[in-house]
């Protein structure tokens, strides 16, 4: 009797079918995998896969800026949002096209915020190493003895013996020295401390580290070390200029280091040590436009965008440290910024314009001015002052080119000793210590350098109540030009030293300062103008010779005196200085540091100026046969390869120690592609956990149903240059492309013979360099 057959229902099993289970796994792998590209790519790089240039994960550390990939990224960003029909996606549109306006006002606001409260707070607590105010002991001296107070108009100023207000900590001068150098050493120690703070530790990358022209040895195991920086630390310009010019570096503008440097910068900045706020608050501005971009999608998953707002910040810092919104904005396109488009351009002069208004409101310094050192000589100079205008500019330039050797000389020496470098406060502690006992003495030196500097620039025609004044008006006696050489000699000398201390400093006060002494010396000779002209004159061009600054430095001069009439004399200073300083150092003090620090960064023009010199081909900086056998993938023509072949190739990568280092992919010796190593190792360890190890990998082509495909990460139109190829094109290509790699062809044959990195150029041009 046959057996009854079991009635469907909805509790019956499904009957298993081979065909159908392995379509169903095939499924749920392809499911698994988008899902794990969806939890580390944006929606803006997933719109790439199917783009010949392929996906990209988010810059890790220390790595380089794809500048051409994010240009195509953000065109497909661009497409998406403004092709989309009806009124909401119309005001999607209208907010995009003015969210870098919005953002720019933003950062010029916050950033004038930031640098009011740094300016009150370093005020305040630098006049507690004389006294303190007795009304009010968070007030500052001229805030007690004045109408002049932050939020409040412009008031008359008396700072005369007679404040009775301000308490001076003692009478007897020997006591208050050792107060004054008390607190100084605790300001200083302080500073540092909270710098300590911020202490990381770079990825094993150095610039061209496992990429010399030998073969390396894979067998030793021996650990790539990384090396260790303060964020917080010195002015931040050279760290921002490698991050412009397309670098990552961690955390350097996250908001630990933004309060750190804020905070650090008062504190040091009331030691009285030879440095100014004026470079942090660049950093600062940076800091804030980073934190800024960051809550927009348009800059957060964008390099290159990121890199416009930054460019676009920086420039409101100079802005809000010297009264000067034109000159900070000339500032960041000569001094900081790689590339700078016209649009940045506006952005940067609309940012600068709200730092600009929010910091008059707010006013800091009571006077209802942006101008810090408002002068009015109500004097013309004479074609003969010609003469002494370039005295001072030849004088700016053998200091300048001889602080940058002598302080480039001090990093590699004095601070390599294991004392120094292992303990950088204890170095602080002696710079402070030096600085109070060689300043205290002197009463022009005594004060914070932005005071040094407004009472050196001072017109004594019509007041006689300064101590300058004073000095000057009873003939300019022995004593009070001994005062002004030993003043001279000292703020060189110390600045020499303190430049690189690991607190957050700037380098701009301390040269005006230095300048603005030699300016005034000169002129107790010549009287038929002013000395507060000479010392203005002889300040802008001590900052050109270290910084090598010319058009941005002249408008600065101009903003932060209110003295049109001088533009010339001016002009004429910055220029000689900066031609003599050329002599003894072509480079800079920003390029100096950065090569101290050994941040990887490619300056377009010393490095047409370095090939310049060589008669050298693109074939000089091919990698050694071994390195290219280490890195080329040959892929067969089912575009399929085992996967255990990618994964040792990947070990070999990671042991050479090169972030931004990749696999070239040829086919019969042709270029086919390049996958970079961050999207290889996750495409093997992230998205391989989906698939057996035994799968094969697919690298080219278009990938069947429950492949294990990887093609969407691949690069397939990676820009080459034949080997012969004059080195000029490639230094052009990498620095105005702002390339990652370049791939090399033999000549003739079209095939491939070797990749360049860009950290590999830029450590040959080192080598160039120290010749």
């Amino acid at each position: 009797m046959p057996q009854d057959i079991e009635q469907p229902n909805e509790r019956t099993k499904l009957l298993p079918h081979p065909t159908n289970d392995r379509r169903l796994s095939a499924v749920q792998q392809e499911e698994d995998a988008q899902s794990v590209i969806g939890s580390y790519l944006s929606k803006d790089e997933q719109a790439l896969s199917s783009a010949p240039i392929g996906e990209r994960l988010p810059y890790n550390d220390y790595t380089t800026v794809d500048w051409l990939h994010d240009l195509v990224k953000d065109s497909y960003r661009f497409r998406s949002v403004h092709s989309r029909p009806g009124i909401r996606y119309r005001l999607v549109a209208t907010f995009d096209a003015c969210s870098g306006w919005i953002a720019a006002a933003l950062i010029g606001i916050l950033t004038a915020c930031v640098a009011f409260l740094v300016d009150v707070a370093e005020a305040t607590v630098s006049d507690w190493k004389l006294g303190y105010c007795t009304s009010n002991p968070f007030a500052n001296r001229e805030a007690c003895c004045t109408n002049r107070r932050p939020f409040l108009g412009p008031a008359k100023a008396n700072l005369g013996e007679g404040c009775d207000e301000w308490h001076m900590w003692t009478d007897r001068w020997y006591r208050a020295f050792g107060i004054y150098v008390g607190f100084a050493l605790a300001f200083g120690v302080t500073s540092s401390s909270l710098t300590m703070l911020t202490k990381s530790t770079l990825p094993a990358a150095a610039p061209g580290h496992g990429d010399q022209h030998q073969e390396p040895d894979f067998g030793t195991n021996q650990p790539v070390t990384g090396k260790s920086m303060y964020l917080a630390a010195g002015s931040g310009i050279p760290e921002i200029k490698t991050i412009l010019s397309g670098f990552v570096i961690p955390h350097f503008l996250d908001f630990k280091v933004l309060f750190v440097k804020a905070v650090g910068a008062v504190f040091a900045v009331a030691t009285g040590m030879c440095l100014g706020k004026e470079g942090p608050f660049v950093h600062i501005s940076t800091c804030v436009a980073y934190l800024v971009g960051m809550c927009l999608p348009k800059y957060r998953e964008n390099g290159r965008k990121m890199r416009e707002l930054l460019s676009a910040g920086c420039s409101s810092g100079l802005s809000v440290a010297f009264g000067a919104p034109i000159g900070g904005i000339l500032f960041s396109y000569e001094e900081i910024s790689t590339y700078f488009p016209r649009k940045v351009l506006w952005r940067a002069f609309f940012c600068s314009l709200w730092a600009a208004v929010i910091l008059k409101a707010l006013n800091p310094t009571g006077t209802g001015k942006l101008a810090l050192f408002e002068t009015n000589y109500g004097t013309t100079y004479s074609p003969v002052h010609y003469f002494i205008f370039i005295l001072l500019g030849v004088a700016g330039g053998l200091w300048g080119g001889t602080f940058c050797k002598c302080n480039f000389f001090w990093s590699k020496s004095f601070r390599r000793f294991p004392i120094i470098k292992n303990y950088p406060v204890f170095e602080v502690f002696i710079v402070v210590l030096a600085t109070g006992l060689l300043q205290y003495p002197n009463p022009m030196t005594r004060e914070p350098g932005d005071k040094i500097i407004k009472n050196l620039l001072q017109d004594c025609r019509d007041s006689t109540s300064s101590w300058i004044c004073q000095h000057e008006a009873s003939g300019s006696p022995p004593k009070y030009i001994g005062w002004l050489v030993y003043g001279t000699l000292v703020k060189l000398v110390l600045t020499t030293v303190t430049f690189g201390c690991k607190v957050p400093s700037g380098i701009i006060i301390p040269a005006l300062d230095a300048g603005a002494f030699s300016g005034r010396l000169i002129g107790q000779w010549v009287t038929t103008i002013s000395p507060g002209i000479f010392a203005m004159v002889g300040a802008a061009a001590f900052l050109a010779g270290v910084s090598r600054m010319t058009i941005s430095l002249c408008v600065i001069m101009f903003e932060l005196t209110g003295e049109l009439e001088y533009i010339v004399p001016n002009m004429i200073a910055i220029l000689v200085a900066k031609w003599v300083a050329d002599i003894l150092e072509h480079e800079g003090v920003y390029d100096l540091a950065q090569t101290v620090l050994g941040h990887p960064f490619l300056d377009l023009d010393h490095a047409i100026g370095l090939v310049q010199t060589e008669n050298t081909m693109v074939e000089k900086l091919l990698p050694p046969k071994q390195t290219m056998e280490e890195i080329t993938v040959t892929v067969p023509k089912d575009n399929m390869v085992p996967r255990k072949v990618l994964e040792q190739k990947l070990d070999r990568l990671k042991e050479r120690g090169l972030l931004d280092a990749g696999l070239v992919l040829v086919q019969d010796g042709m270029l086919q592609g390049y996958i970079a190593e961050a999207e290889l190792d996750f495409g093997l360890t992230n998205l391989g956990g989906v698939w057996n190890s035994s799968e094969r990998v697919r690298l080219l082509g278009l990938a069947e149903e429950g492949e294990f495909d990887i093609s969407s990460f691949v690069d397939r139109t990676p820009l080459s240059i034949c080997a012969k190829a004059p080195m000029e094109y490639a230094v052009e290509m990498f620095g105005k492309l702002g390339l990652r790699h370049l791939c090399v062809v033999e000549e003739g044959t079209g095939k491939l013979v070797g990749v360049i990195l860009k950290k590999r150029l830029i450590v040959w041009l080192e080598s160039l360099k120290h010749r």
